[in-house]
């Protein structure tokens, strides 16, 4: 029985005798910025510090999230 997870044939062997570049491996993932735009901001609240925000906002819960204009027009 398998006790490692291994990746199998990540290359040739003689001919190109290499592992090519932007070969998928495994590997943390995540930790990148994601822009999503013209997004509805529906109510402020000051009180509680609060945006209410139509649509889906990515990133894991308590995240930081950086709000600004659009730079882009959206659709009407």
């Amino acid at each position: 029985q398998a006790v490692h997870r291994r990746p199998g044939s990540i290359g040739g062997c003689a001919t190109p005798g290499r592992v090519f570049k932007g070969t998928r491996m495994s590997g943390r993932m995540g930790n990148d910025r994601i822009t999503t735009q013209n997004l509805l901001v529906h109510k402020v609240d000051a009180e509680n510090g609060v945006l209410l925000i139509k649509g889906a906002i990515p990133g894991r819960t308590g995240g930081l999230v950086m709000v600004r204009t659009a730079v882009k027009r959206g659709e009407k």
